[in-house]
């Protein structure tokens, strides 16, 4: 398990302005450990806060030599490949790194201990933490999270990567920095990196999923506010998170999170995004289904405009906020108050 003092260095090569660096973006933005660099030699020579949103000044090498000479002694894998599968060109760092004395922190479904740990060099200070692995076997759900009386918010996307972990970071942030009783439950690899505790939601069995997330609510029974970091989309084929979540959490609201300039699935361009009403209406039927919560609606839509210039968004949030009739931010450009006062006040 990472700890609070460990310096880590960030593996980005070749995804800085990627998608599938999210794990990294992720690591950069919100893992309060010091950190030393991200290794990407397209950039290396610039500081990260020159290449993309983000208040840290970190360095960018252009390789795992140069990181070690910053006294680094966790290398954490910030690439999310699709399917979540260990790149071949990837062995020769992953061993070089363990070779050097440094441990790895690895979010990919393939596991690397068992593969890997024949190479660490020094077995009483070095390992490597796989954060897809679950660590309980829960009892099947039984919506006992509806018996909780705080705010439970799931926050739902049109797409994976779309950020719906981003926002809800940005939200807990805000509300906490208020005083807030607030909870934030991680269910994917780089919340559970970010924050240390949480649930590799897709690494449990389908029986189990509902009733890890049931577990994992009831621990948070004492705060006013839950955030629940939500995990793929209802119109992926290949995406079955949102429903485990929605039966598991009990949602009090639901909060989407949409990618602009995207108008399909970023990997099936086939699959075009229905009208954002009646996607919200979708989501909002699922998670009034069977009883579980029948006040559970969308009251608000985090934008992603990364890819979008300010007067673009600007307009198009106006837009939105007339035709769905809730309010409408990016909570990276514009801050997350809007969306943590209307959660407050609801």
């Amino acid at each position: 398990m990472l700890q609070p003092n460990q310096k880590v260095a960030v593996y980005m090569e070749g995804h800085i302005n990627s998608d599938y660096g999210k794990m990294g973006m992720g690591v950069v933005r919100y893992l309060s450990n010091p950190i030393a660099c991200i290794i990407d030699s397209a950039y290396a020579g610039q500081r990260c806060k020159k290449v993309f949103k983000v208040d840290r000044d970190i360095p960018i090498v252009p390789t795992l030599k140069d990181a070690l000479k910053l006294k680094t002694d966790v290398l954490i894998l910030g690439i999310s490949p699709s399917g979540g599968m260990l790149p071949k060109s990837w062995e020769k760092i992953i061993i070089s790194a363990l070779d050097s004395g440094l441990s790895i922190v690895n979010g990919l479904h393939v596991l690397l201990e068992k593969r890997y740990s024949k190479y660490i060099s020094n077995p009483e200070k070095s390992w490597i933490w796989d954060v897809r692995v679950p660590q309980f076997t829960p009892p099947i759900a039984s919506a006992k999270a509806q018996q909780i009386g705080n705010k439970r918010v799931l926050f739902v996307g049109t797409d994976m990567a779309v950020g719906k972990m981003t926002s809800a970071l940005e939200i807990y942030g805000w509300l906490k920095d208020k005083n807030v009783r607030v909870g934030f439950l991680a269910t994917g690899q780089i919340g559970i990196t970010v924050t240390g505790s949480g649930i590799p939601l897709d690494a449990f069995k389908v029986d189990h999923a509902c009733g890890a997330v049931e577990q994992e609510i009831l621990k948070y029974h004492n705060c006013d506010i839950i955030l629940i970091e939500g995990q793929g989309s209802l119109l992926h084929p290949g995406s079955t998170a949102t429903l485990p979540l929605m039966r598991g959490s009990c949602p009090t609201h639901l909060i989407l999170c949409h990618k602009l300039g995207q108008d399909s699935l970023r990997d099936l361009p086939s699959i075009k995004f229905p009208d954002l009403k009646k996607f919200i209406r979708l989501n909002e039927k699922l998670a009034k289904a069977c009883g579980s919560y029948p006040k559970a609606n969308v009251i608000g839509v985090c934008l992603n405009s990364n890819q979008v210039s300010e007067n673009v968004i600007v307009e198009t949030i106006d837009q939105l906020e007339s035709s769905l009739r809730i309010p409408v931010t990016d909570p990276i450009r514009f801050g997350p108050e809007k969306l943590g006062n209307l959660l407050l006040e609801s």
